[in-house]
């Protein structure tokens, strides 16, 4: 499980092992941002010591881009997702609670979310090839204090809980004024939980949809142009959003009015990493060409994040790799044209290239041996050659 020191992950990590009936490993994560946080994971190191618990500390540096708390959010996860692989681990726990609970919907109401998004946080949630757990989503984070305090066990109180230059911070302060209107954080996450049940509800819609009007071709979603004026606003919507979450990779949909902008447009749109191309037919949402020139790989390796290259058997790849097709690679394919579809995404396909030497093509017709397995995330889509 993962443990940072603070009073939640704390009190869980006792929880758990009281309980007895799994067995422990702790992680913990340094991001190298502030002095005391060695002093913070030193008091896990102290209880697992205590309790002969295996515990190993990560360490995490902020490249200084993008936002720092989504970047260590991010790093955290992936680092722990590693880490548990490595040690042949299929679950990690963590010590998110009601308060969290209610705070994340507060901030993410201040962003003008919508069911999705003011949602509750799962018990369970498959992602990484694991299984994350958050078991005391209904306990308030103040009875796990007390329980700490009972059992004399020490932990951190991090300094940035209580700068208000951070969002959740802020949410965290409003409780006060909140509270005499009734929005407490009992009924926020009493909400946040009825907006989970609804968003079960929009997900099986989003399935009998996708069944009824979407298709795959190349790892490109095709959705029947009846679907828009067949399905509810909001249903198409969360449709397109999937679909351009399915074939980016991006494990977040597109913002809502960026969307919309799409959809009214009615035309050939760059959006998410993708294109989304309208005909009388059909709706197409394929990668775009521009958000993937510059990706390249070794043939034994996963490219695009969805797409697997298998040579022929024999052969010496040792210098080739995988890149998109683009406009080089498209000039020495004539075949391309009989496979019925746009030029845009035949020239976002992946191709085997040795140096500048165009070697393979398979979606654009030029196969010499080579086959093409899409490996995208799990989806409403399902997958595809």
């Amino acid at each position: 499980m993962a443990v940072s020191g603070g009073g939640d992950s704390m009190a869980l990590l006792d929880l758990l092992r009281q309980w007895g009936k799994a067995e422990l490993a702790v992680v913990s994560v340094n991001h190298g941002l502030r002095a005391e946080a060695e002093d913070e994971l030193g008091l896990v190191a102290s209880y697992a010591a205590q309790h002969d618990l295996s515990h190993d500390i990560l360490q995490w540096h902020w490249d200084g881009t993008g936002n720092l708390q989504n970047a260590a959010r991010e790093g955290r996860r992936t680092a722990i997702a590693d880490w548990a692989k490595a040690n042949q681990l299929q679950h990690v726990a963590l010590g998110h609670t009601k308060d969290d609970q209610a705070e994340t919907f507060l901030m993410r109401l201040s962003r003008g979310s919508g069911v999705d998004g003011l949602a509750c946080m799962s018990e369970l949630r498959e992602r990484d090839g694991l299984t994350w757990l958050r078991p005391m989503l209904e306990i308030a984070r103040e009875d796990l204090r007390q329980h700490l305090r009972d059992n004399a066990i020490p932990w951190a109180d991090d300094p940035s809980n209580e700068d208000p230059r951070f969002n959740r911070v802020k949410a965290r302060q409003m409780f006060e004024t909140l509270a005499p209107l009734g929005l407490t954080t009992d009924r926020l996450a009493q909400t946040a939980a009825h907006m989970g049940r609804e968003s079960d509800v929009g997900n099986w819609a989003l399935n009998t949809a996708a069944q009824n009007y979407a298709t795959l071709d190349a790892g490109d979603v095709v959705l029947d142009a009846e679907a828009q004026k067949a399905l509810p606003e909001a249903l198409y919507s969360r449709l397109l959003a999937e679909a351009l979450s399915f074939v980016s990779g991006a494990q977040y949909k597109p913002r809502f009015r960026a969307l919309r902008a799409a959809i009214e447009a009615g035309q050939p749109t760059s959006l998410h990493g993708c294109l989304i191309l309208p005909s009388k037919q059909s709706v197409r949402i394929t990668r775009e060409f521009v958000a993937i020139q510059e990706t390249r790989c070794h043939v034994s390796e996963l490219w695009d994040g969805r797409w697997r290259l298998i040579p022929p058997e024999g052969l010496d790849v040792a210098e080739m790799e995988i890149a998109a097709l683009g406009e080089q690679g498209l000039r020495e394919i004539d075949e391309w044209r009989s496979l019925g579809r746009p030029r845009p995404s035949v020239l976002a396909s992946p191709a085997v290239w040795h140096g500048e030497k165009l070697v393979a093509a398979p979606l654009a017709g030029l196969k010499n041996g080579w086959q093409v397995r899409h490996l995208p995330h799990t989806s409403v889509f399902g997958t595809t050659c």
